[in-house]
């Protein structure tokens, strides 16, 4: 009884040694993924008042995970039985990341918006129903790179068991929230965190001037993340068609991958914008009569 307990643990041994080195495997391929996701939701997680910071990005990181719950045994299940239904989601992921990156564009240049101060007043001003949307906003992102993330990692274990697809997939899928959400809050709370510094040390020396520079530093970064964010959402948008439409691997041949999957990111969110706009407006018609 005795050896049969420890062959027991001899498997669960060598199954967790095979999951580990395929989670490596799984993350690295979506390390890009991952670094995307950062961009855009950071950028999504900022712009609230500092009370309510932790709240908004803890109602987004439980949206993450339910999104993950949701995602990896369907994915898991579609591989399995119907494995075109994946590239379908995919390709209108893709389109929707498109659209939010180049509507973002459009704004910045014809509807310019207003200063990140005013934002924050105007989240003061308007309840619960303005930060009830930007976190529905962030939680339908963080779904479309989700998906995009659970469909890679399970892409590495394809001619591995069911179960180390199961373990690989979900592993990377929990590290893909923690990590990333984890992360986001620490820029989003680094001013507090300066603030703390230059209290604690009485406004003097070496402590002072790091709680300064974090303070100078955040707006600076958030600016920096909004831009990578909306590029990045343009770049995984023409990811996700570069690599799941035939046709598009034979147009531009030599050139450079990065630029060439924007421009094609690029080229979905500016014919998905008509389309989106012509179902509000049938939408809004529908609603009248």
């Amino acid at each position: 009884m005795a050896s049969g307990f420890f062959a027991i643990l001899d498997d669960i041994a060598a199954l967790m040694d095979d999951v580990a080195v395929a989670s490596k495997v799984a993350t690295h391929k979506t390390a890009g993924i991952l670094g995307d996701d950062l961009a855009v939701n950071a950028e999504k997680a900022t712009g609230f008042l500092a009370s309510r910071e932790i709240p908004v990005l803890w109602a987004i990181t439980k949206g993450s995970l339910l999104n993950k719950i949701i995602i990896v045994p369907i994915a898991l299940l579609l591989n399995a039985f119907f494995p075109v239904a994946i590239k379908v989601v995919l390709l209108l992921g893709g389109f929707y990341l498109a659209y939010e990156g180049v509507e973002k564009i459009i704004e910045y240049f014809f509807h310019r918006s207003k200063p990140s101060h005013v934002e924050a007043k105007e989240v003061r001003q308007e309840g619960p129903e303005e930060e009830r949307a930007k976190v529905q906003s962030a939680v339908t992102t963080d779904f479309i790179l989700s998906i995009e993330i659970v469909i890679i990692a399970l892409g590495t274990v394809l001619e591995q068991s069911l179960t180390i697809q199961i373990l690989t997939v979900s592993v990377v899928a929990l590290l893909a929230t923690v990590g990333v959400y984890g992360i986001v809050a620490i820029i989003v709370r680094m001013d507090d965190a300066g603030y703390q510094l230059i209290k604690r040390s009485h406004e003097k020396g070496v402590f002072t001037a790091i709680g300064k520079l974090l303070i100078k530093a955040l707006p600076i970064i958030i600016r920096i993340l909004a831009v990578v964010g909306t590029f990045a959402l343009i770049l995984v948008g023409g990811g996700i068609f570069v690599h799941n439409i035939e046709f598009l691997h034979h147009v531009l041949p030599n050139f450079p991958s990065t630029p060439k999957e924007f421009l094609f990111g690029l080229i979905g969110g500016l014919i998905t914008i008509p389309v989106v706009l012509l179902i509000k407006k049938v939408t809004a018609l529908i609603k009248r009569s």
